[in-house]
C-alpha cells in the first residue's frame, strides 16, 4: 500500500491532537474517496488503537467529526478516530442522486454485484482491503487494534462488517443501527438495487441473520448498542429486538440500552458517545492492562 496515495486536504489542532481530512485515489472504488482522521496526542509517540466510524444516510466524512463530540475523550484515551465517506461520489450513474436512501450518500457498506452499481459501489472492499491498510501504512495507527462503530446505516455497516471480518475488528458498537435490513424498507430497497432480487444473497449483509449463524460468540467482550425510544425510525426500520434475540440465541453478550425521549439525531449520539469510546478502549487495550 502506497502511503503517498494519501493527500492531506486540511489539518486542525484539536484537544492536543490533530484533526485531518484526506483524499486518495481508490483502486477498489475507481474514484477519489475522502476520509477524516483524528489523531490523539499519544500518536506522536507511536501507533495507537483506532476506531472506524461509519455514518448514516446522507452523511459524509465530515459529519461525525463535526457533530459527535468524540475528540475530547478520544484524546484522553489515546484513540484515533477514522470516519470515511458514505458512498462513492461522481460515479456518473444515471439517477444516483435521485433518492436520499439509495445511491449517493447511501452505499450501505457492501460491495454491489448488480450493474450499474457494481463498478464503483464497493464500500466493503474499500474499507477493509484498501483504506484501513493505507492508513496503517501512512499514519501511526495500530492495525492490530481496530474497533468499529456507526449510526443507522452505519450501525448496520458496523455490525455486519464486524461479523464478516472478526479478525480485523476487535470491538464493535452501534447507535440506532439498522439491525435486520432484509426486513425493513431501507434495507430491502438498497439490497434489491445493489445485490439483486435473490433475497437469499441479502442475508450475508444482514446483522441479525449473520448473528443467527455464529457457531460461537464472535465478540466475547460484548457488543454495545444504544437506541432512542423517541426515534421515529425505530418501529419501521431498525428492529433492535431481532438482533437482541439473535445474540441471545448465539450466546453473544449484548448490552442494548433503550433511552426514553431520545431521537435519531446526533444530539442522541453525542449524549452517549463517551460510553462507546470507553467500551472500545477497554477491548482495544493491550493484553494485561
Amino acid at each position: 500500500m502506497n502511503p503517498e496515495n494519501l493527500e492531506l486536504l486540511s489539518e486542525h489542532a484539536c484537544f492536543g491532537g490533530t484533526q485531518r481530512f484526506y483524499r486518495h485515489e481508490s483502486l477498489e472504488i475507481g474514484l477519489p474517496m475522502k476520509v477524516s482522521v483524528f489523531l490523539p496526542p499519544q500518536a506522536s509517540a507511536g501507533p495507537v488503537p483506532a476506531l472506524l466510524y461509519l455514518a448514516g444516510l446522507t452523511c459524509n466524512e465530515e459529519t461525525f467529526m463535526a457533530k459527535a463530540g468524540a475528540q475530547r475523550l478520544a484524546a484522553e484515551l489515546g484513540l484515533a478516530l477514522i470516519a470515511p465517506d458514505t458512498s462513492p461520489r461522481g460515479a456518473g450513474i444515471a439517477g444516483e442522486a435521485n433518492s436520499w436512501d439509495f445511491g449517493v450518500g447511501a452505499g450501505f457498506y457492501l460491495d454491489a454485484t448488480q450493474p450499474p452499481w457494481a463498478r464503483h459501489y464497493r464500500m466493503e472492499s474499500w474499507l477493509t482491503a484498501e483504506l484501513l491498510p493505507l492508513l496503517a501504512s501512512a499514519l501511526p495507527v495500530d492495525a492490530a487494534r481496530i474497533g468499529i462503530f456507526g449510526h443507522s446505516m452505519g450501525g448496520h455497516g458496523a455490525l455486519t462488517l464486524a461479523l464478516r471480518h472478526p479478525g480485523l475488528f476487535k470491538s464493535v458498537s452501534a447507535f440506532a443501527p439498522i439491525c435486520a435490513p432484509s426486513q425493513c424498507p431501507w434495507g430491502r430497497k438498497a439490497f434489491a438495487g445493489y445485490l439483486g432480487s435473490d433475497e437469499s444473497g441479502w442475508l450475508a449483509h444482514d446483522a441479525t441473520a449473520l448473528m443467527q449463524h455464529q457457531p460461537v460468540a464472535p465478540y466475547p467482550g460484548g457488543i454495545l448498542i444504544d437506541q432512542g425510544l423517541g426515534d421515529k425510525f425505530l418501529a419501521g426500520q431498525l428492529h433492535p429486538e431481532l438482533f437482541e434475540a439473535a445474540c441471545a440465541s448465539a450466546g453473544q453478550p449484548l448490552t442494548l440500552r433503550r433511552h426514553a425521549g431520545y431521537d435519531h439525531s446526533y444530539y442522541f449520539i453525542a449524549s452517549f458517545m463517551d460510553d462507546h469510546l470507553a467500551h472500545h478502549a477497554r477491548q482495544l487495550a493491550p493484553a494485561g492492562t
